[in-house]
Order: structure tokens, then C-alpha cells, then sequence
């Protein structure tokens, strides 16, 4: 199985940048793990809805070329739908087991996702009602993917 995560924006902080390096090389031994990011747009403080728009629209513009015809495409979302670590697990190996060999998993930027890239997803997904930096984002998905594929191994990791 194949699993990118593509992102707005760049990892900046070391502590990031090294648990999901680490997560990455977990995650070798289950799947194929492929990080892409595509450039942020600035916002301005006290932007209008009008501007943040047409930066969510730049970002999307960024995102959907990254995006291949035949993956599964799984928007991280506040609205989108909770799984408890367990029936992520389930999820992940119906999805194994059902012919979706690429799932692509999209992180927005501080703005979240354009309505373009939204239209695209065949699942949203929230981890919270909570908002959190989408730097930070990226550990919590890579590991609870690691954690995903530890509970369908049978594996203690879980506990």
C-alpha cells in the first residue's frame, strides 16, 4: 500500500521534523510513505473572507495536480468524520483489502482546504473538534497510520 500525505506548507521546527522522520521509518515496514508539500500563501492579520478565499484557492490550485486519478483521497476537515484508533484501524485495512492501493491523506494550511480540493476528497476526516498547527497535524496522522497498521498486525503497540 501506498500512502502520501500532502501538505500546505513546510515543517519548520526540528522536533516535527524529526518524530515524523521517525514515524516514516516505522511506517516502512507496513507501507510505502510519500510526503509532498506545496508552498503556503501568506495571510495578512485581519484578512477579509474575500482574500482568505482566494488564498485557499491559490493552496488548492497547488494541491490537486499532486493528486493522481486513482487514489483514494482522505481531506483532514473539522467536519469531517471521527474514528476511534480502532475503526481507523478497520478502515484502513478495509481500504487495504478493497483494492485502494494509494491513499492520499490532504493537509490545508492555517485556512484549511479550498471548496475544489474538498470536492475531490472521497473521505474527510477529523481527528478532533479541537483546531490544531497542521506542522503538528502531520505526527498525530503518521502516527495514528503507525498505529493503524501495529492493531491490524496484532501488534502491542496500541496498549
Amino acid at each position: 500500500m501506498k500512502i502520501t500525505i500532502l501538505c500546505v506548507g513546510k515543517v519548520k521546527e526540528k522536533f516535527y521534523r524529526d518524530a515524523i522522520a521517525e514515524f516514516g521509518k516505522r511506517l516502512s515496514k507496513y507501507c510505502s510513505l510519500e510526503i509532498i508539500e506545496v508552498a503556503d500563501e501568506k495571510t495578512p492579520d485581519k484578512a477579509g473572507k474575500a482574500l482568505e478565499e482566494q488564498i485557499k484557492e491559490k493552496e488548492g490550485s497547488r494541491i490537486l495536480p499532486k493528486i493522481k486519478d486513482d487514489a483514494f483521497v482522505c481531506t483532514l476537515e473539522l467536519a469531517g468524520r471521527k474514528f476511534s484508533s480502532m475503526e481507523f484501524a478497520a478502515w484502513l485495512e478495509k481500504a487495504a483489502v478493497g483494492g485502494r492501493s494509494h491513499i492520499v491523506f490532504v493537509i490545508g494550511g492555517s485556512l484549511g482546504l479550498h471548496k475544489s480540493v474538498l470536492a475531490r476528497s472521497d473521505l474527510g476526516l477529523s481527528f478532533s473538534d479541537m483546531t490544531f498547527p497542521h506542522q503538528l497535524m502531520r505526527v498525530i496522522l503518521c502516527e495514528q497510520i503507525y498505529r493503524a497498521f501495529r492493531i491490524n498486525n496484532g501488534e502491542p503497540y496500541h496498549k
